[in-house]
């Protein structure tokens, strides 16, 4: 035992060569740090075991940066194609504008020749008769400026050479073939304006006409056979509709003549109709 404890004895530094050393400027001993320093050095180091998701503010935005830096290539070609949509709309309203202002230029040094001109042009393209005032908001003319131009149209068709002429029919004008040029080509083109109607169709037509309002059974009795089917046919071509009831017994319907019956035989009211000479004229009012 005491030789153990001797060897434990001699290995020890004495005091005195501990302070030697200290104040030999030989190298110092390591300081023991205190408890309050390890908690405070522990507090402040980064957590290693942190996930990875619990990253600093700073590191997740730089990488939403880089996510949207990414994408940006799409929003960039959307936007560039809105921009060229939207420039290539306004290159067409430009070029629109500049169209109908050229053509305002046109029409503000028309002279009256052709305005004329570009009446007759709305005329022939029209299949409709077509009235003063619907004329003049075509061809964005004053009224009596179309009123002029109609009457020189119609002084010009009264030339031999033309085989056309203006007509007014059912309040509107309209260009239609003459009737003495009309008659030699009627053989070809009478029957596709007429709508091949038979002469027992036409008969009845006529009687309707002249006698309007009329009951069936009262053309019935000018014609002398049933007309049902030549009344229904009339109805189909709109060239005859309801006029109202008759005011006797049975309270019969009673018919007459449309527009569509004035524009198909280019008259501008029943008035334009032929005179019926006195025999047909006593025969319809018997029959009434």
């Amino acid at each position: 035992m005491q030789e153990e404890t001797g060897s434990v004895a001699d290995a020890a530094p004495s005091g005195g060569e501990k302070a030697g050393r200290n104040t030999s400027g030989g190298r110092k001993g390591r300081k023991i740090p205190t408890v309050d320093a390890v908690v405070a050095k522990e507090s402040a180091a980064p957590d290693a075991a942190a996930p990875q998701d619990e990253r600093p503010a700073a590191a997740a935005v730089a990488e939403e940066g880089v996510d949207s830096a990414a994408a940006a290539p799409d929003g960039e070609d959307e936007m560039k194609k809105y921009q060229d949509d939207n420039n290539l709309k306004l290159f067409d309203e430009d070029a629109e504008a500049e169209e109908q202002a050229r053509l305002d230029a046109r029409r503000a040094d028309m002279n009256l020749e052709g305005e004329t001109a570009l009446l007759e042009t709305v005329l022939f393209l029209e299949s409709e008769p077509q009235s003063a005032e619907v004329l003049a908001k075509i061809t964005q003319l004053s009224e009596d400026v179309v009123s002029e131009c109609l009457e020189r149209l119609k002084e010009k068709y009264l030339s031999p050479d033309s085989g056309i002429e203006l007509s007014q029919i059912i309040g509107g004008w309209m260009l239609v073939p003459k009737k003495e040029c009309f008659e030699l080509v009627k053989e070809r083109y009478g029957k596709k304006n007429e709508g091949r109607l038979s002469k027992a169709a036409i008969e009845t037509l006529s009687i309707i006409a002249y006698s309007q309002p009329i009951t069936r059974a009262e053309i019935e009795s000018i014609r002398h056979v049933n007309v049902d089917a030549m009344m229904r046919l009339l109805l189909d071509r709109k060239f005859i509709t309801e006029k109202g009831h008759k005011d006797i017994p049975g309270k019969p319907t009673m018919y007459g003549t449309t527009d569509e019956f004035l524009n198909f035989f280019h008259l501008q009211s029943i008035k334009d109709l032929p005179r019926l000479d006195e025999k047909e004229s006593e025969r319809f009012e018997l029959a009434r």
